[in-house]
């Protein structure tokens, strides 16, 4: 029999997509608080890569990532993607989103994002959260798979 052993912490990572910059800074002013220091904040960059969030959110919408110092257990994801969807209803207006808060983990294999959308290639976590892996590493450097969102293939 295979003994089990404890998984090594993660790097949490969040995506987001907005319009307004100051939604942006207060959310992840938020985060950081929930979550410690952040160590890498991307640039924005044009969220042009689908008009799936342009009804609810509008159009010229910007994408950012950021990442934590603070490692978190594996097993915490589900419970991250809970409190990020309670984040996102805090800047609901009209019952549109402001902001779109994908969280997920970076490890030595794989990122794996966490999503309220069940689908073949996603597995389910708990409470209505399920995960997939939508990059995987090979060779140098990470590859996307079938399902991968557009803007995670990019550069």
């Amino acid at each position: 029999m295979v003994k089990i052993r404890k998984h090594n912490p993660v790097k949490l990572v969040i995506g987001f997509i907005y319009k307004d910059e100051a939604i942006f800074i207060r959310a992840k002013d938020r985060l950081k608080r929930k979550f410690g220091g952040i160590d890498f904040e991307s640039e924005p960059i044009d969220f042009n890569y689908t008009g799936y969030y342009e009804e609810e959110m509008g159009s010229s919408l910007k994408r950012k990532f950021i990442s934590f110092r603070k490692l978190i257990p594996i097993q915490d994801l589900y419970r991250i993607k809970l409190y990020t969807n309670r984040l996102e209803a805090r800047f609901l207006v009209s019952k549109c989103r402001q902001i779109n808060i994908d969280p997920g983990y970076l490890d030595l294999a794989k990122l794996v994002l966490a999503t309220t959308k069940d689908y073949a290639h996603r597995i389910f976590l708990r409470k209505g959260i399920f995960a997939e892996i939508t990059l995987s590493f090979r060779g140098n450097s990470f590859s996307p798979n079938d399902w991968t969102y557009p803007d995670y293939r990019s550069e």
